[in-house]
């Protein structure tokens, strides 16, 4: 494969003059810098779960791959068949299974015994379902009425030989994967798994497991967004957390640039005191703060560090889940070469009442309740971190003024649809 071409070190630069920025303007933005930056391989099927195909792949072999009998019957010629009510074929010796198909042809006029899966014969075209019939001997018997062609799968109804069963950009699960061993392919090309470093930063973080004093904090995002990573298929790359340091934070930078396709960092990244990540990214990158209309999240440090494009998400965990799967998710999955996806929210009657002020986009921590209603988690404060294990998914409310009521359709995205 050519080789990739890389981002532009400004790609992340917003127009002049923009203060605060609309989440769609954001998004539209971003879809239009993002592209392809890994390799290609070709791998067994079998091994490229979760995968991005590199190329459209045409199936090998029709599927059916013969016209078959899609139940336990009898099959006979439609054409033979007289006008009675009751009709009576007479039974060929033999039968036809699947893998061992009658062989020879049925005359006009008699049926032969088949089973589900099992090739047409010559001379037949229609099957009855054994419980359907009456066998007398070697005469078979049944009510008239049935239509031509009946309980028969043509060959290649599913799909031809030669067409495209799956486009280049397709993401393999197992009914992707099913469907290629059905027609036939045993190798496909995908693209190789975006390596995705994440590191934290901050004096206060402290591991699982490590004691703790009252202004210590242990570090949350780290691990949740590895976890995300790899449920959304990508490898991630744990980077550690650095302190609050310019050396310790350019260290951290220069490793991920060598080890990872992309970065997320959490923290540090706005404009204080302690921020050294943005201090950093400013001073030796190329280094954007976007501030987004949104609610949770607000600062967004979008940058490229040596070639390595780096998503500065909030150090608040929900703001940092929040900006995580509304905008690290689809940007990674362009680089990885998935194209720009954005999941379909649905409309469900909300069970709760709202009044939002107009200027922001709202992101609400929100579950599906057993009558069908979609609920909010009792706090809006993004620091109730509990709020995100009671959640399943988002109601989103648009940047306009806007008062819900019980019973209003609301937009909810559940969280597996970003995957």
């Amino acid at each position: 494969m050519a080789e990739l071409p890389r981002l532009k070190d400004d790609c992340f630069a917003l127009p002049k003059g923009t203060h605060w920025t609309p989440v769609d303007e954001a998004l539209a933005h971003l879809r239009a810098q993002m592209r392809c930056v890994v390799g290609a391989e070709t791998l067994p099927v079998a091994q490229t779960s979760g995968r991005i195909l590199a190329k459209s792949v045409a199936a090998r072999r029709s599927n059916p791959p013969y016209a078959n009998a899609a139940v336990d019957g009898y099959a006979f010629a439609f054409a033979s068949l007289g006008g009675e009510p009751i009709q009576a074929l007479p039974l060929v010796a033999g039968r036809s299974a699947a893998g061992v198909p009658f062989a020879g042809t049925v005359p006009a006029g008699q049926a032969v015994r088949i089973l589900t899966g099992a090739s047409l014969p010559e001379g037949v075209d229609t099957v009855i379902m054994q419980e359907d019939v009456r066998v007398e001997g070697n005469r078979l018997r049944f009510e008239s009425g049935l239509k031509q062609g009946a309980n028969c799968r043509a060959k290649g109804e599913d799909i031809s030989a030669g067409e495209v069963a799956l486009a280049a950009g397709t993401r393999l699960g197992p009914q992707e994967i099913g469907f290629l061993v059905a027609v036939g392919v045993a190798k496909v090309p995908v693209y190789k798994r975006l390596r995705v470093g994440v590191v934290s930063t901050g004096d206060e973080l402290r591991q699982p497991g490590e004691p703790t004093t009252a202004h210590q904090i242990y570090d949350v995002n780290r691990p949740m967004l590895a976890a995300l990573l790899d449920d959304w298929g990508f490898e991630a790359v744990d980077m550690g957390a650095v302190g609050d340091s310019v050396e310790a934070v350019e260290a951290a930078l220069d490793e991920a640039a060598k080890q990872c396709d992309a970065l997320l960092t959490s923290g540090g990244a706005s404009a204080g005191d302690e921020d050294h990540m943005s201090a950093v990214l400013a001073d030796k990158g190329e280094f954007n703060l976007w501030r987004i209309a949104i609610k949770p999240g607000r600062p967004l440090a979008l940058a490229m560090w040596q070639g390595l494009p780096v998503f500065g998400l909030p150090g608040n965990p929900v703001a940092a889940f929040t900006t995580a799967l509304v905008f690290a998710r689809p940007a990674l999955g362009a680089l990885q070469g998935q194209g720009w996806a954005r999941p379909q929210a649905m409309q469900l009657s909300a069970a709760f009442s709202k009044r939002k002020k107009a200027g922001r986009r709202e992101f609400l921590r929100a579950r599906r309740s057993s009558n069908g209603m979609v609920e909010v988690f009792a706090s809006e404060g993004s620091g109730r971190i509990s709020g995100l294990a009671w959640a399943d998914g988002f109601v989103e409310l648009p940047d306009e003024a806007l008062e819900v009521k019980q019973g209003d359709l609301v937009s909810f995205t559940p969280f597996s649809a970003y995957r």
